[in-house]
């Protein structure tokens, strides 16, 4: 199959690596210097450092080439990136399936990932979420990795999770996209959410309370907005927040390690280098839990220590201060 990989940051030089054995892969890269540094050296040193892209993967800076023969486009940019991507697939006049990678709430309007390509290439646009528990690190080096490939159209799910499926990464279609989509945006805030727990040495059984509370929220808000909630139980929900919540190359555990050491969210984000999308989504996800009337104090927390209304350690007072409830509420 020929894929064409939009966006040459780490996911998408990781998944140029990955899918490079099987497939015909061709990578853009909207930064001229990383194409050259790539087609002059096979690495991405400036996002991506200390992985070789095979020789087989062809590089592109010219959008309209990189996707005029793609049977697969797969967006590799973050959230922000999405729709203006999807603006030039539709000045290209392409129309081949495709998947995205990213994971949040676009900023301003609160809309998923499906609802931003349905509003620019239409509702008739063949298309779903690439998502799992999964560090690009990790299935770059061929580490055994499993995820999940979520559409609206079972039949593209089915057969197009069979094609990029391998040994090393086992991929697991689902028509669930909204579900999907809301278990991989708002366990980033959950990530940020541990990082601050772990980041003050509030312990193991803290963490764990706050993984398994952060996911009932994520589920409240995915039902509330069309979902499933036994997908919350798989890969894309609960498998993605474990691995975000303790993996140590996960960007937004590490947002919130340093909050809880009371640094300038502005300091942490130029530290990182690269986007903790979690920082973003707080902020949607605040707004979403309002209109749509779902308890989620977790998400609200950060959501205020990320906006400076209130330190990390003041917060987790009030959230153990809140009244007692059932399990289930």
């Amino acid at each position: 199959m020929k894929i064409a990989l939009l966006g040459a940051g780490a996911w998408g030089t990781a998944l140029a690596i990955a899918f490079a054995g099987r497939h015909e892969v061709t990578l853009w890269s909207r930064e001229d210097d990383v194409a050259v540094d790539l087609v002059k050296t096979r690495e991405n040193h400036r996002f991506f450092p200390g992985h070789r892209l095979p020789d087989a993967v062809r590089v592109e800076t010219d959008f309209a080439a990189a996707v005029a023969a793609a049977q697969l486009l797969v967006v590799a940019t973050p959230i922000a990136g999405l729709r203006p991507t999807a603006e030039r697939l539709k000045q290209a006049g392409c129309t081949a399936p495709l998947l995205w990678v990213c994971k949040g709430f676009e900023a301003g309007s609160g809309k998923l990932p499906h609802q931003v390509i349905a509003e620019v290439l239409g509702p008739q646009a063949v298309c779903g979420a690439f998502s799992g528990p999964s560090f690009a690190e990790e299935v770059a080096a061929g580490q055994p990795t499993a995820v999940t490939l979520a559409s609206r159209d079972h039949r593209f799910a089915v057969e197009t999770a069979r094609q990029l499926h391998t040994r090393r990464l086992r991929v697991y279609a689902n028509d669930d996209l909204i579900g999907v989509e809301v278990g991989g945006a708002v366990k980033n805030v959950m990530a940020i959410a541990t990082g601050v727990c772990d980041g003050l040495g509030l312990g193991l059984n803290s963490r764990a309370a706050l993984m398994t509370r952060g996911l009932a929220e994520i589920a409240r808000l995915g039902v509330a907005l069309g979902a499933h909630r036994d997908t919350f139980m798989g890969l894309a929900g609960m498998g993605d927040l474990i691995l975000t919540c303790t993996g140590d190359l996960s960007r937004n555990r590490r947002v919130g390690l340093a909050l809880a050491a009371n640094k300038a969210l502005p300091d942490i984000l130029n530290e990182l280098g690269h986007v903790a999308e979690g920082v973003y989504t707080a902020r949607e996800v605040e707004r979403l839990a309002h209109e749509l009337k779902v308890d989620m104090p977790i998400s609200l927390a950060i959501a205020a220590v990320l906006d400076g209304r209130v330190s990390a350690s003041e917060e987790l007072e009030l959230l153990m201060a809140r009244d007692p409830k059932e399990e289930a509420a």
